[in-house]
């Protein structure tokens, strides 16, 4: 626990669905803090009753998030302990708690996490798509501006793409990721760790037909294949096709290159040996 002085925070991660996912550790702190912060208190208060925890609880959500974040500080300033959690997985990813932690760092608070489940990593690490590395969008904007915004940013994005959406927009997201990024290898992994999770593979043509025809249930990860990078060269390289390679040298050198500067330049862009730009001179 903190300091004698000071309290701490602790982002105490839950489960996603099944229960046993809860580590010792995070019960054990949930024992012995002063005060538990809760996403939805109604709905946390299932967890706490299954393991016996008899600790305070407050709600901390998305509509007090600064008024109650100023108070939880000040909790922790007089030497009380916190633990923060969220209604599943790890507080402080896509949801109100980033704003606590903020407070807590500005404060001089220490804030510590305890791992647990994280929906965006099961469903990355069981989609079967490349996991070195990736884009974490959790739930697309609402706002058309902003969500356009996005997903013109993931358009050559060649991370794989890790996106939540409720069963009642899946269908709406799944078209429009369609028409913004062309017909990519999708995993759809719906309700993760509990008794009827699934996994759909395919293209995100396929899984629109699929959920056309089978209604979406349960909460959903999409998990996206990103863009190849040799085919974003490729169009790179076609931009080229109708320059004229002496025009396309001499750009490089009003810019500030030497001609040879410029020559190697050229073969980058183009996708050829420096041998074929050499053989071109400037008229």
């Amino acid at each position: 626990m903190g300091t004698d002085m000071q309290g701490k925070l602790y982002l105490c991660a839950t489960p996603i669905g099944n229960l046993e996912d809860i580590t010792y550790r995070v019960v054990r702190t949930l024992k012995e803090v002063d005060l538990i912060a809760a996403e939805d208190t109604r709905n946390s208060i299932k967890i706490l009753n299954h393991f016996d925890i008899r600790t305070p609880m407050t709600a901390y959500h998305e509509h007090n998030k600064i008024e109650k974040a100023r108070y939880l500080v000040e909790q922790m300033a007089a030497g009380k302990n916190v633990a923060l959690i969220t209604d599943a997985g790890t507080p402080g990813i896509s949801d109100p708690g980033e704003e606590l932690v903020k407070m807590c760092y500005l404060e001089g608070i220490e804030v510590t996490s305890l791992p647990g489940a994280a929906a965006c990593i099961n469903a990355l690490a069981i989609s079967g798509l490349s996991t070195r590395r990736f884009s974490f969008e959790a739930f697309l904007p609402a706002d058309k501006k902003e969500r356009e915004a996005v997903l013109d940013e993931l358009q050559n994005d060649t991370r794989t793409i890790v996106i939540y959406e409720a069963p009642h927009h899946l269908l709406k997201t799944l078209e429009l990721l369609l028409s913004a990024l062309g017909n990519r290898e999708v995993a759809i992994c719906r309700e993760l760790t509990k008794v009827h999770e699934s996994v759909f593979k395919g293209s995100l043509e396929s899984a629109i037909s699929f959920f056309r025809k089978n209604d979406p249930r349960g909460e959903f990860v999409i998990v996206m294949e990103g863009r190849d990078r040799k085919e974003i060269q490729k169009e790179e390289q076609e931009k080229w096709d109708d320059v004229d390679i002496n025009d396309h040298i001499e750009m490089y050198i009003s810019k500030g290159m030497t001609k040879k500067e410029a020559m190697k330049q050229v073969a980058v862009d183009r996708g050829v040996s420096k041998r074929d730009i050499y053989s071109h001179t400037i008229k």
